[in-house]
């Protein structure tokens, strides 16, 4: 029996049903945790609700569980609707219990399609490098659930966050061994940041930025199915937890990846989720570390209940401790940076700034802004779609540099290190670049040079690639470099490794393999 729950006499009902459940399927395997029982089958999976009452869910009756059975059917079905299948009694008849019988319902469980366990994107994470386009797709995913759901009040939510806070703080100060010093740090910047945001909070949800999201995105919660992200298992059980801002549910998939270590894949999904989610997210970078560290203390706080409650594996207890230090270290600021990357096309522009990003301030890194995407976007086409000659006309340059100053000003301004992706062959460019930066904010620009060769084959063998260029194009740049170039130039004929590490140790910063 879980601690801290209530449980009632319906729980001694549930024994004989969970009794025939487990022998439904030959190798029916039974997973407890603390608000259900779910049962795996070959093709199929049973979830029962637990006949339990906890502080945030009641369950304590059959009509509960079925009423909570039917919300998480209709709740995931927008986020799953080939894993969740329906909602089936389990009936009481002359021949006995039966799954959706004739008899009488004693019994509710949520019928789902059984997937590949070892798919799960926190299994993947844990013994593989997840690649940068499962990052990207999974943004997409993410943001298009976003923008299906509607804005909700925001007021459940914004008094909700410092309770939150609170409920963390005094579970890691019941933990036997962990610094007293280290919990009072985490909670004194949690509150700080809150009263500090309060104004962005607010006004994100008065802007229609509060919607109920997910919840509970963590990612064992997310699976490959025919190499898609799929979203499941979203709370159903109280609709304020999961009505939150969206930056905050997509802060919980993106601190995992912190977590596991998959730096490139973290710093794909914020950037391909902000390049898409509109200047409403991009101009609220300052409440990732609150987000991030919340979450990450969220995941320690279960972890630690579970290994309390016997539930889960047996590294619950060391994993919650991971989890608990990386709230620590998800505070954790230093001075953002600036670091533009020019070059002709077919340097490698665009692959050291996905490569460098990573790796510049605290995770999940640089936010990185990319000529050849705010173009398309102010022609309000998809990024792979090609512009004709009149987008490339020098007044429209003109304007998409004035666009990808201010967007990286207004990062560093926030605290973010910020990647510009752009040619800057004039020297206007180059000087506007030094004339963004905030004060105090450290910039450089790096300029990469490469034969011509070996420019022509890197753009013949791109594929979906946000820019235009063409062979013709690349030859043409080499006569419109304007000025003196008092950037560093960059050898980048050889591979990505090779100029990655050029550029790192020019800007003083450890190879990957070094950090």
């Amino acid at each position: 029996m879980t601690r801290g729950a209530t449980t009632t006499s319906h729980e001694t009902d549930q024994g004989a049903v969970l009794s025939f459940l487990a022998g439904v399927e030959p190798d029916m395997r039974r997973v407890d945790t603390h608000a259900s029982i779910v049962f795996l089958g070959k093709d199929r999976v049973l979830k029962v609700k637990r006949a339990v009452r906890l502080p945030f869910l009641d369950y304590s009756t059959r009509e509960k569980r079925k009423q909570a059975c039917d919300e998480e059917l209709r709740v995931n079905t927008l986020f799953a609707p080939d894993l969740y299948r329906r909602v089936v009694p389990i009936t009481l008849g002359e021949a006995g219990l039966a799954v959706d019988g004739s008899g009488t319902p004693v019994e509710w469980a949520v019928e789902m399609a059984r997937f590949d366990e070892t798919l799960g994107l926190d299994r993947v994470a844990a013994t593989s490098e997840v690649q940068p386009a499962l990052a990207v797709a999974l943004a997409d995913t993410i943001r298009r659930a976003h923008d299906r759901s509607a804005p909700a009040p925001g007021g459940p939510w914004l008094d909700s966050i410092g309770g939150i806070i609170d409920r963390n703080t005094a579970k890691f100060r019941a933990v036997n061994g962990l610094p007293g010093a280290a919990i009072d740090r985490l909670d004194a910047f949690n509150h700080a940041a809150l009263v500090e945001q309060t104004t962005l909070l607010e006004a994100r949800a008065a802007a229609g930025c509060v919607r109920r999201c997910h919840g509970d995105l963590h990612l064992g919660n997310i699976v490959l199915i025919d190499g898609k992200p799929v979203m499941f298992d979203a709370i159903e059980f109280d609709p304020i937890i999961a009505t939150t801002d969206i930056l905050y549910d997509l802060a919980f998939p993106l601190m995992d990846l912190i977590h596991f270590d998959q730096r490139a894949a973290a710093n794909a999904l914020f950037n391909t989720y902000l390049d898409a989610a509109g200047e409403a997210a991009r101009n609220a970078l300052v409440l990732f570390p609150l987000f991030l560290s919340m979450r990450a203390a969220i995941r320690a706080h279960v972890l630690f209940m579970k290994s309390e409650q016997g539930e889960g594996n047996p590294s619950a207890q060391s994993d919650a401790k991971r989890y608990f230090d990386l709230a620590i270290r998800l505070i954790e600021r230093e001075p953002p940076c600036m670091v533009a990357i020019g070059g002709l096309s077919g340097t490698g522009k665009s692959a050291l700034g996905r490569a460098i990003a990573p790796l510049l301030g605290p995770p999940p890194g640089a936010r990185i802004v990319r000529s050849d995407v705010i173009r398309k976007a102010l022609f309000d086409v998809p990024e792979t779609t090609r512009l004709s000659s009149s987008a490339y006309e020098p007044a429209v340059t003109e304007k998409v540099y004035d666009i990808l100053m201010e967007a990286a000003r207004r990062a560093a301004q926030q605290g973010s290190s910020v990647v510009l992706d752009a040619a800057f062959l004039r020297s206007e460019e180059r000087a506007a670049f030094a004339a963004t930066a905030p004060a105090a904010v450290r910039h450089i620009g790096l300029f990469l040079e490469a034969d011509r060769a070996t420019r022509l084959a890197r753009i013949n063998a791109r594929t979906s690639d946000a820019s235009d260029a063409t062979a013709a194009i690349a030859i043409a740049q080499e006569a419109m470099t304007e000025g003196d170039l008092d950037w560093p130039r960059i050898e980048a004929a050889g591979t990505p490794a090779e100029t990655l590490a050029r550029c790192l140790r020019l800007l003083g910063k450890p190879l990957p393999n070094q950090a």
